[in-house]
């Protein structure tokens, strides 16, 4: 994920169009929904040496695969990202610093004349991925007694009674007792 700023040059105005395929890194998701490491990431970049650094410009498309919060069935989601960052020359970000610029600790940097993209796709992709996947909008999930799917049986159901109502149940079944003693 290593992009080369030779292809630009330093003179402002020039530009250079990258399409890539590339390995997703380890962690590449969240717990719940990730895009497995080694599995394919298309880049499509677009850098601009600008006064100063390099503009980079592209998309990211990837399939992200984990588990429906509902049902537990494997989701597999499409993900499409754009970003746009500005990674600053080292003389400039040094110049950013001396004049007291305090976004200057957050600019990415062109280090020996080489983009590091992953920390930029990984910004891009985590933050486009569902919080709470499901297999399709309308899943019912598991039953919460049993686990059994409720997509398979939908008028499934437990008749379970409260236990703080329990001892009142022994009450409702004794009313023909209740009515000799009096």
């Amino acid at each position: 994920m290593v992009l080369d700023t030779n292809l630009v040059g330093r003179r402002a105005g020039s530009m250079h169009e990258v399409s890539r395929q590339i390995e997703a890194p380890d962690e590449f998701g969240t717990d719940v929904i990730a895009v497995a490491p080694g599995d394919p990431l298309v880049v499509e970049v677009r850098m601009e040496s600008v006064v100063e650094g390099v503009l980079v410009t592209g998309s990211v498309r990837a399939t992200a695969t984990g588990a429906c919060v509902r049902c537990l069935d494997p989701v597999t989601q499409a993900v499409d990202g754009n970003f746009q960052e500005l990674f600053a020359y080292a003389d400039r970000h040094a110049h950013h610093r001396e004049v007291g610029d305090e976004d200057a600790d957050q600019e990415h940097l062109v280090e020996d004349g080489l983009i590091d993209l992953e920390s930029l796709l990984r910004d891009t992709v985590v933050p486009a991925l569902p919080f709470q996947p499901v297999c399709r909008p309308d899943c019912l999930g598991l039953c919460s007694e049993c686990g059994q799917p409720l997509t398979e049986d939908p008028e499934h159901h437990h008749d379970v009674i409260d236990p703080r109502w329990a001892s009142l149940s022994a009450l409702a079944e004794q009313p023909a007792e209740t009515e000799r003693r009096t």
